[in-house]
């Protein structure tokens, strides 16, 4: 009964924009969400950096273990950025979709019929690659070729922008030492000069640098495996 009802009565607008709008919110909350992660992500990174420049001037013989070290956590903090970068221009074209989805159902309350729309189209496009937001962007695009505001689905095999492979491409060595050097200027302007080390140290530091050592790389497996389930 249900069925031959949908058939012959046409559907509810409003109903359809409130659907409409409920998977955009949902999108923009999962987005939010996914900030925030990163965001974290960003300032561990950041604390890791630090933490191996103090270690290498406090004990000279680990400084070239240490230097590495910081920059493998300068190229993690590269991918973090450039995640978090394409998440907030995610949410700001899903924001701009929710924006015309609403124009185009007024529209239609003053003219009877909604026009479709090439830049709805061409955004829902672009958001359903990422992986996070693929399946309610999907749901979304056909709730919007129902409503008339896309004339066609999405394609399920869309070609993946070069912005979408920049996570794969080497950190070029240039760019690290920019990084490297933006975070330890920053915290030598904060800290000031390293104090010297007293004679005993170096004696009594193995063992909580083998400790801390140990922390750091279970530390940055945790977020590389999160940034990894941001990206995939």
């Amino acid at each position: 009964m249900e069925g031959l009802k949908a058939l012959f009565v046409k559907p509810d607008p409003n109903a359809q924009m409130r659907k409409c709008n409920a998977l955009i919110r949902s999108n923009i909350r999962k987005l939010d969400r996914d900030i925030s992660q990163v965001k974290q992500v960003e300032t561990k990174t950041k604390n890791l950096i630090i933490a191996a420049d103090r270690r290498a001037q406090r004990n000279p013989a680990q400084a070239r273990q240490a230097q590495r070290e910081a920059r493998d956590f300068a190229k993690e903090l590269i991918r973090a950025r450039r995640t978090s970068s394409r998440l907030v221009t995610s949410k700001a074209q899903l924001s701009s979709v929710q924006m015309q989805v609403n124009e185009a159902f007024a529209v239609r309350k003053i003219e009877g019929s909604i026009r479709a729309s090439v830049g709805v189209m061409k955004d829902v496009n672009t958001l359903i690659k990422l992986p996070q937001l693929a399946g309610t962007m999907r749901e979304l695009s056909v709730e919007l070729m129902k409503a008339g505001v896309i004339e066609e689905m999405v394609g399920e095999n869309l070609p993946v922008d070069d912005d979408m492979l920049e996570d794969d491409l080497e950190e070029a060595e240039g760019e690290v030492d920019k990084v490297l050097g933006e975070i330890l200027k920053g915290k030598m302007e904060k800290a000031g000069p390293t104090p010297v080390p007293l004679p005993e140290q170096p004696q009594e530091q193995p063992v909580a640098l083998d400790e801390g050592e140990e922390d750091q790389e279970a530390m940055m497996d945790q977020m590389r495996n999160r940034l990894e389930a941001l990206r995939s």
